[in-house]
């Protein structure tokens, strides 16, 4: 009776124990960025930026070590800098405070307010980006606190606008274009791959070096039109559709490289047999006709094997009793990093096979080779890995979104998507409903990248 006892109390013990402070400081780190409303298009990222330096200024860090910047109304970035030896050169490490919008009506709670519940915590940004700008803040202001002087330059920079692309140049791409020196470093963590954990236990922990280039494409069928009455076989919706439905029988051709090759390799044991089967041999080069069909039929796996163009908008016609004259179709590319762009536009063209047809390049996010399988990057994350989550292995993956480390990535700096947040692989809530991390997730990753930080930038001398 007591034994039972003691086991259906533990996990109440455990929860009830106090947060040691550097705990507690990170916990009120993440409350006050979770609750600056940082929405990329009506939200406040200068007020969050400024909240951080104000929390590092605090600290002890002097004006010159912590920057920020606002280079529009309501949008802000921060740099800040814990001084090393010089023995190496400097690690940045990089988040978005800007979140993707997020209706009280959609919620079960106040997304805009950090609430714990169930072993959860919720709020817009819990999971996106805003626990690794916390953790990050939180440890530089932990490593201040011990003395500690690492053999390189800590840099942490909060960037805005990275849920858009940085379309407007105000966010990453605004700091490599005016503050490049203050954020050069040797390399960068990043958001971008955590651990995934399925029925609530780690099955990996992924290390993203890759990512695919966002493109859109503008299909245009153009026609005099006419009176619906006497219908005319050059029908511009008929044209775009047939061309369309060609386009949906096509598949790119397979290219893996270095961490494709890596992930269908290492993620393949977890897999039911006949999937795991494929993906070794797909990872071998020596997948049969039948086995890249059924890799293809899975989405997530067909789309780490190829580019991938697919229509999303749709529109037509201007009366109900006229023939169109125009037909127009949106189609969204995820581009193999290196592949050119030019490449897939020919193609396209090819795959349409009709001169009616125009495609015009309407968006390209722009695009980086992959970041290098560095062992001095991978081997601390295993070493640290098998403590933390004893038995799980580290799977390289490219992410089929975009972050913010392509455009690192465009000016020779190489990122690693990296959280040590772990995270439900089928429970994904990011962007969406009642957004949330789990507690004990959060106090791990904190601890995870503060070590993880510690190995790679040297000794830990006070």
């Amino acid at each position: 009776m007591r034994s039972s006892l003691a086991l259906l109390l533990a996990p109440l013990i455990a929860t009830a124990q106090p947060l040691a402070p550097h705990q507690r400081l990170a916990y009120d780190i993440y409350k006050e960025l979770v609750e600056i409303n940082t929405v990329t298009t009506t939200g406040d990222t200068a007020k969050a930026a400024e909240a951080m330096g104000s929390r590092l200024r605090a600290a002890g860090f002097a004006a010159d070590e912590v920057r920020v910047f606002t280079p529009a109304p309501r949008k802000g970035n921060l740099v800040a800098r814990l001084r090393g030896t010089g023995a190496k050169k400097p690690i940045l490490l990089l988040a978005h405070i800007d979140v993707v919008e997020a209706k009280r009506e959609d919620w079960s709670m106040d997304p805009f307010k950090l609430e714990e519940k169930d072993g959860y915590f919720y709020g817009r940004g819990t999971g996106d980006d805003k626990f690794m700008a916390a953790a990050f803040i939180a440890n530089l202001i932990r490593y201040r606190q011990e003395g500690y002087r690492p053999e390189r330059d800590i840099i942490v920079a909060l960037s805005t606008d990275e849920e858009i692309g940085d379309a407007n140049g105000l966010g990453i791409r605004w700091l490599i274009a005016n503050q490049r020196n203050l954020i050069d470093a040797e390399f960068a963590l990043n958001e971008g791959a955590g651990v995934g954990l399925k029925n609530g236990k780690p099955i990996r922990n992924g290390v993203q070096t890759s990512e695919k280039n966002y493109v859109d494409y503008s299909l245009e069928v153009k026609n005099a039109g006419g009176h619906s009455s006497l219908p005319r076989k050059d029908n511009a919706i008929y044209r775009l559709a047939e061309g369309l439905a060609r386009l949906g029988k096509y598949d790119f051709p397979i290219r893996l490289d270095e961490t494709t090759r890596a992930w269908f390799a290492r993620a393949a044991p977890f897999e039911e047999p006949q999937t795991a089967a494929d993906m070794k041999a797909l990872a071998a080069g020596r997948a049969d006709a039948a086995a890249i069909a059924r890799l293809s039929a899975k989405p997530p796996y067909n789309a780490q094997m190829r580019t991938t163009c697919v229509a999303t908008m749709l529109s037509g016609g201007h009366a109900p009793n006229a023939l169109p004259q125009l037909a127009r179709a949106n189609v969204n590319c995820r581009v193999l990093p290196g592949e050119p762009i030019a490449e897939v536009t020919a193609t396209l063209k090819r795959v349409l096979a009709d001169d009616a047809i125009e495609v015009k390049l309407a968006g390209d996010f722009g695009s980086a080779g992959p970041s290098p399988l560095r062992p001095d990057i991978l081997q601390p994350i295993e070493k640290l890995t098998a403590q933390f989550w004893p038995g799980i292995p580290v799977i390289p993956t490219m992410s089929t979104g975009a972050t913010d480390s392509r455009f690192l990535r465009a000016i020779g700096i190489p990122a690693y998507g990296h959280s040590g947040l772990a995270g439900d692989i089928d429970d994904n809530r990011a962007h969406g409903r009642d957004e949330r991390v789990p507690v004990k997730s959060f106090y791990d990753g904190l601890e995870y990248l503060y070590q993880l930080v510690k190995m790679l930038s040297g000794p830990s001398a006070p």
